[in-house]
């Protein structure tokens, strides 16, 4: 733990909503996560056998998803056999991660090395918050910056200065039961199927099922990275582009991509009973048929009490041009990476560094793909990743690098100004509680671009 910080009032206010909007335990708002699968209170990871004995102060370690706590503490329990100094990492769900990591840059106590998130890392790099990692990284062998995705790399840079090595990358994939698709006698997905392809299933399994209250799909519209901004980007629009300032969500082709959302949404579980039970849960429970969801999530599934009907397929194309197979540029993953930062003060920055460096090193890297802890942040290292799940297929999140297309998450300055007023009554939520209307689709995109342009513009 460290010495305070003090945060300008923006970035206090900035992180307060992101606190209080941001993530549900059930399916996670992040990527790489990203999810935000962290228990409702702080976990510790139990290294005690690898830290007694050592006088060394420990390194204060904080993360928000507990599926991840088991292998990045055997990563870090291997550095601390090298380096002497002990590893505490502390699970902290998502609202509270970044309520305490707010308090503790606005004068309290702050952990030696964190995650990073792209709602975030603007705000943060541009208080000083963040440890400077430049001069590491130009002295140490096993770090080369060329070698991570671009996206997350950019992500984590502000004024020509390094501030957090990427951690991971997620793709998006379809899940299915089984089980359900046998019982009312539709044809299960496959890799080759289309947004077309979910909307008439998901219709078929609605009506079917009517009498079970069970539905042919369940749209998670909190989480834009694992479902909506897929078919944004699949029928040719965006969100905000390359450059972080120019908004296209209620352009001709971003709002084809948001009448799909809507027919989906029209044949699916009811939003108010998404947002009281989550999709996570709903499909758990048997009460859907589908979902799509982050490779972050894939062990909640994997040790799930009915993993055995549980499959995953690539996710769907979208068929902008209506000709029936998929076209360059139409099968489109969203993807995100965290990144290590360290704290700008913590008493230990050497220490604090190395560890990032072991965690994010290729070595570091292709041991996180091995443990099915997540997939890597540099390209080529993850496919032992579809491997750590014994019986379970997840090779889905893999191919779509080969098959597809990957956008990076977009974001601004301050993504979080505009990425939850946009889901709010008076922009997208009238169109998701009305999805029967394509009228309210158009008009809640045209609202939402009014909403970014005006964040935005104030950034």
């Amino acid at each position: 733990m460290k010495k305070s910080m003090l945060l300008v009032p923006a970035l206090v206010l900035s992180l307060m909503l992101t606190a209080c909007g941001n993530g549900s335990t059930d399916s996670g708002n992040s990527g790489a996560n990203s999810g935000n699968s962290g228990s409702s209170t702080e976990t510790k990871a139990d290294n005690t056998g690898s830290n007694s004995g050592s006088s060394a102060k420990a390194l204060s370690v904080n993360i928000w998803d507990n599926n991840q706590l088991a292998g990045l503490q055997k990563i870090a329990d291997e550095w601390t056999a090298e380096s002497g100094i002990p590893v505490n990492i502390n699970v902290v769900e998502w609202d509270s991660y970044w309520t305490l990591l707010e308090a503790g840059a606005s004068g309290g106590e702050i952990p030696d090395v964190f995650w990073m998130h792209s709602n975030t890392a603007q705000m943060y790099m541009e208080n000083e918050i963040l440890l400077d990692l430049d001069d590491y990284i130009a002295a140490d062998d096993s770090i080369n910056l060329d070698d991570y995705y671009p996206g997350i790399t950019e992500l984590y840079s502000s004024g020509g200065k390094q501030y957090a090595l990427p951690k991971d990358h997620d793709t998006i994939a379809l899940l299915y039961n089984q089980e359900i698709f046998d019982r009312y006698n539709v044809e299960a997905p496959t890799d080759d199927w289309s947004w077309d392809d979910v909307y008439e299933a998901a219709a078929k399994i609605t009506e079917a099922g009517k009498a079970d209250g069970i539905y042919g799909y369940a749209a998670d519209t909190s989480n834009d990275q694992d479902f909506w901004y897929n078919l944004v980007y699949g029928y040719g629009g965006f969100i905000v582009d390359t450059d972080h300032k120019t908004v296209g969500i209620a352009s001709d082709a971003s709002k084809a991509g948001m009448e799909m959302v809507r027919k989906i949404i029209s044949v699916s579980t009811p939003q108010t009973i998404v947002t009281e039970t989550g999709t996570d849960s709903l499909f758990q429970s048997n009460l859907c048929a589908m979902i799509t969801q982050g490779s972050w999530m894939i062990n909640a599934f994997y040790t799930a009490e009915g993993a055995a009907n549980y499959k995953w397929v690539e996710i769907p194309y979208s068929d902008a041009n209506g000709n029936g197979t998929c076209d360059d540029g139409e099968r489109v993953s969203c993807y995100n990476g965290l990144g290590w930062a360290a704290a700008a003060n913590t008493d230990n920055p050497d220490a604090a560094y190395s560890l990032i460096s072991y965690f994010c090193s290729k070595e570091g890297q292709t041991k996180q793909a091995e443990l099915g802890i997540t997939m890597a942040g540099m390209p080529g290292v993850s496919d032992a990743f579809a491997g750590a799940f014994e019986g379970m297929d997840v090779s889905a999140f893999i191919k779509v690098e080969e098959n597809g297309t990957l956008f990076f998450r977009p974001y601004s300055r301050n993504s979080i100004a505009w990425s939850q007023p946009i889901t709010q009554a008076g922009a997208l939520l009238d169109a998701w509680q009305n999805p029967t209307d394509p009228a309210a689709m158009s008009t809640a995109c045209d609202n939402a671009a009014r909403i970014m342009e005006q964040a935005i513009a104030n950034e």
